[in-house]
Order: structure tokens, then sequence, then C-alpha cells
């Protein structure tokens, strides 16, 4: 696990409330995500956590609070606007193209980055053509990495589940994102599909210098893989630090297992 104590944070999301009507889904919330590292949001189910994403990508917008992206305070904007600044997602529930195939699907990752316009692309001339190219190559690399060349021409719909929340996560890294926000991206998953998946966020952490921000319910990757724990429940915020400290916070231990402390 590395110390990144003394790295400045790339997210900085302070005093967060956002409602829906009468009720409060997220409520005073405060935290960072420092530059390279893996930072882990969990909580029993309800407790916030998706809205929270929703909130850091633009689909949601917050009735209090500000949040800050390297050094900078972000207006409301919308979710194509927030991925052009170099955000990516994968979601709870896989949002793919059943009908296309893993390279098309992962090539729809590249539209942010396509400077070419509509009638250049419909036409596939020149800057177009040239462009495509480009991107399909730096398509090819995910798919090596992520290992699924065998699976490269066939639809989506026809691929098992685990290897459809792969083929998500490529789409996301095309996007050649500074930030990566995953949804629970082992929801579902076998030992197997889980150790896989475990590999590949820490490589694309690794070897591309992403910067990651996970929820996920798999307390034993959480602790494996993560730098940092923000813990919410029913809206607040009860515990934040390594995965040590908040394996150890009695309200923590309370959230999860009901056991009470003097």
């Amino acid at each position: 696990m590395r110390d990144t104590a003394t790295v400045e944070p790339m997210l900085d999301i302070r005093n967060i409330t956002l409602r829906f009507g009468g009720v409060v889904a997220i409520r005073d919330i405060s935290f960072d995500i420092r530059q390279g590292e893996i930072r882990a949001i969990i909580g029993p189910n309800g407790a916030g956590k998706s809205s929270m994403l929703n909130v850091i990508n633009g689909f949601y917008h917050p009735q209090e609070g500000e949040i800050w992206f390297r050094g900078k305070r972000r207006g409301p904007m919308r979710p194509h606007e927030i991925a052009r600044q170099g955000l990516a997602r994968t979601f709870q529930n896989i949002a793919l193209f059943k009908g296309m195939t893993t390279l098309d699907n992962i090539m729809t990752g590249r539209m942010t980055r396509m400077r070419s316009s509509m009638l250049e692309q419909a036409l596939w001339w020149g800057r177009a053509e040239r462009e495509e190219n480009a991107h399909r190559e730096k398509v090819e690399r995910i798919i090596d990495f992520l290992e699924i060349q065998s699976i490269r021409k066939t639809p989506v719909g026809r691929l098992p589940y685990g290897l459809q929340k792969r083929v998500e996560l490529g789409r996301a890294l095309a996007a050649e994102p500074e930030l990566l926000l995953l949804d629970e991206p082992m929801a579902g998953m076998n030992v197997e599909e889980k150790e896989d998946m475990s590999r590949f966020i820490l490589d694309v952490n690794d070897e591309f210098g992403t910067t990651i921000a996970l929820i996920e319910h798999d307390m034993g990757v959480v602790m494996d893989i993560s730098d940092r724990v923000v813990v919410l429940d029913y809206g607040r915020k009860i515990g934040d630090g390594t995965p040590d400290e908040v394996r150890n916070n009695p309200d923590v231990i309370d959230a999860y297992l009901g056991v009470s402390h003097d």
C-alpha cells in the first residue's frame, strides 16, 4: 500500500448534500481523491454510494457543497462535459450495446477524443479515416491488455457476465481517463472472475497511472486493493482512512456487523 498523505487531491468533495424532494440521499459529506491512488467508497445498501458517483460525474447536481477538480471549482456540468475533463465510469448494471462486437463497444469509448466532423466520419475519408485507424490501434492495445483478443469480434450480448464487465472496463479505459469511477465492478462475479478483475484494476492503476475510485461490497477485495477507504451509512460519512483504520473503526463495525460498543 502506498503512502499518499503528501499527494495533492485530484478531486475534492466539500460538504456535499443531495436531496430528492424531502429525502436526503447525501448529507454534508466531504472527502478527497488523491492523484494515483485507488480510493474505495463503501457502505451498506442505500448508504448513498452510487448517488455520490452520480454527483462526481455530473448525473446529479447537489443542492449544497462544492466539487474541486485539479484545484479549480467545478460548476454544474453535464456528464459528456465531465468526460472531456478526464473522467470515465462503469455502471452497476452493465450498459453495453449488446448487438455490437467487443471491438465496436470499446471503440465507442473513444468518441470524446474524435475530432473529425459527422460528415467526414460518414464518408470515412481523409482525416476521419486516419483518426479512426489511430483510435482502433489504441483499442487493440486495450483488448490485448485485458486479454480479450479471442472475443474481439463477438457480439457482447453473447458473452458471459464476467467478460461483459471486462468489456465495459475496456470501454472506460478507451477514453484515457485521469479518474476512473467503477460502480461495483465485481458484483455478481465468481471468485476467479473477481481475482481477474482485481488484477486488472491494480494493473490499470500501476501501468496507466490512472486514479481510481470504486464502489464495492466485497470487503476482502476492498481491503486488498485500496489505498484509502471512505465509508457511508444512510447518506452520512462514518469513516475515512486506510483499510486498517477503517477496519478498526467502531462506527464502521456497527454499521456492517451490528456490534454495539460502550
